[in-house]
């Protein structure tokens, strides 16, 4: 493969809708972006017929992986016998440096012990996190929330780090030369929380000038998708807590908008006539599009996409890893976080600032 082209490493086993899925959503970014190539990891004899009806053999190369990582595998199961999974595989082409990101839909806890031991942590980082993209009413239409789900546990240098990591994120897959962050706590009062939610309220603040971004202090939940913040920083059992109770009311939502208008005769010609108004209101909405959670503190950069996710999910999820390779995001993660090292002892550097926003 060309040296000129971007490399996307792909688990093509992962996900709950099977391989047909995953290469459908790669011909759809591969259409978009004639410069990506993959490195696509599973069964040669399921994989070459699927690739060559969607016509990409010039974009891929097969990496035979005969096992697969299911849903309901243990982590620690994976990594003493994962070797020859298509998941293993596909994280091993980032670490031997032959492709940029690794995507893939497969069993989360798997994937991020996988990741850790595959590629490691980035030097300074104790707990990498998961970020996720938020809806939200910024400009972009999305606010980054971590971690999501990597570690339920962080305390106040964790939470200084995830700072640093979602500002990083924000400020190279958004373009934001100041990102606003803000910590997560149950109301924006600064004697309100958990004592490592005060020390890391003053931390992140220490750090903000000397890193580049905008301090915005607590946030509330009702703030996650505002304008006000770009970067919400919380735990990951909070964090994911707050995911899936979004996703479960979005989902109800979307099930009482559609009995309210199937109730009766006349409200099923109010659907008709409001039907260009939800179609757009769905557009803006569609988890679909902001499928791909970002592992971040390792060497090496992964996207998980959701397991259930279909072609247009994992099309959004390969244009985020596209995204994220050609603005060097790994190097320049490892950059600001070598750059915090003792910042809780107020001893932040800034050394990286001009080195991200080359």
């Amino acid at each position: 493969m060309s040296e000129t082209n971007t490399v996307i490493s792909i688990d093509a086993m992962g996900g709950d809708r099977g391989p047909e899925i995953v290469v459908s959503g790669m011909a759809k970014s591969a259409y978009k972006n004639p410069d990506i190539r993959f490195i696509v990891h599973g069964p040669r004899d399921i994989l070459q017929p699927l690739i060559e009806k969607r016509k990409l053999e010039d974009r891929c190369e097969i990496r035979d992986a005969r096992d697969v990582v299911s849903m309901h595998e243990k982590p620690s199961h994976v990594m003493r016998h994962g070797k020859k999974t298509s998941m293993w595989s596909a994280i091993e082409s980032v670490r031997k440096g032959e492709a940029t990101v690794c995507v893939s839909c497969g069993n989360t806890g798997a994937l991020m012990a996988v990741s850790m031991i595959r590629l490691r942590k980035v030097e300074g980082v104790n707990r990498p996190a998961i970020a996720c993209l938020w809806p939200s009413r910024n400009a972009s239409g999305f606010n980054v929330m971590l971690d999501v789900g990597a570690d339920i546990r962080a305390d106040q240098d964790d939470l200084l780090q995830y700072a640093l990591m979602g500002m990083s994120y924000a400020r190279n897959g958004f373009g934001l030369s100041r990102p606003r962050v803000g910590l997560l706590n149950v109301g924006t009062e600064e004697h309100k929380g958990r004592a490592e939610l005060k020390v890391a309220n003053d931390i992140i603040a220490a750090a903000a000038d000397e890193n580049d971004f905008e301090y915005v202090g607590f946030v509330e939940g009702g703030d996650i998708p505002s304008d006000k913040v770009d970067v919400i920083v919380t735990d990951g059992f909070t964090g994911n807590v707050a995911l899936k109770t979004a996703e479960g009311t979005a989902n109800l939502i979307r099930d009482l908008l559609a009995e309210a208008f199937k109730y009766t005769p006349l409200s099923r010609i109010a659907a008709l006539l409001a039907y260009p108004s939800l179609r757009r209101l769905g557009k803006r909405i569609d988890p679909r599009k902001v499928n791909g959670g970002v592992f971040l503190g390792l060497n090496g950069t992964v996207v998980k996409s959701h397991g259930s996710a279909d072609a247009t999910g994992i099309s959004a999820a390969i244009k985020l890893a596209i995204t994220l390779a050609q603005s060097r995001f790994g190097d320049k993660l490892a950059a600001r976080v070598a750059s915090s090292t003792g910042a809780s002892q107020n001893e932040l550097t800034g050394d990286e600032k001009g080195t991200e926003q080359q």
